[in-house]
């Protein structure tokens, strides 16, 4: 199968993840990033020094906790809901100010809260989600795999092939490396 080049001439050849994208294989997806869990999340820090820990940070490990649970049972409303608050807690640090748990932030939450919208019917939510997970990681497949999917459900085909095939690019890259 695979994408027709726009002349129209042979496929760009997709892998099977970007087939099931193409195919709005939502059920596939979910597999893959239940399968994976937070592995992907290359220095994205989840862990903070003694000091640091406070009654916020443990709300926010509670509702990441939230969230995943709700997605491994697939309550997508559950998790878009942990997800959401991991997003939304800020610290007060010991200097008296307050700053974002940006350590807390990994492109796994965007990208499963992305899916958890996409099986909500709710696709400008998961492209946004899609796009978040790319910006904290540039090379993740699975990040333009879900913009793919949600760009599918907004009827812009022509975006979610370009979408596609940077995923089964930086997917086919990664297995070769």
């Amino acid at each position: 199968m695979g994408i027709p080049d726009a002349d129209g001439s042979a496929a760009f050849p997709l892998t099977p993840l970007g087939e099931a994208c193409l195919r709005r294989d939502l059920t596939s997806l979910h597999e893959v990033l239940e399968k994976i869990g937070y592995k992907d999340d290359e220095g994205a820090a989840t862990e903070l020094s003694f000091q640091m820990w406070t009654n916020q940070m443990q709300q926010t490990l509670d509702s990441k906790k939230k969230g995943d649970s709700a997605f491994r049972q697939k309550d997508f409303k559950n998790a878009i809901d942990g997800y959401t608050q991991v997003s939304n807690i800020s610290l007060f640090s010991q200097v008296g100010y307050f700053i974002e748990v940006g350590s807390m932030t990994s492109p796994t939450i965007f990208a499963r809260r992305s899916l958890s919208y996409l099986f909500s019917n709710m696709p400008n939510e998961a492209l946004g989600d899609a796009m978040q997970a790319q910006m904290i990681s540039p090379i993740w497949h699975l990040a333009f795999y879900l913009q793919a999917v949600a760009l599918l459900a907004l009827g812009r085909e022509n975006d979610a092939q370009v979408a596609l095939k940077e995923g089964s690019s930086l997917e086919s890259n990664k297995s070769t490396n």
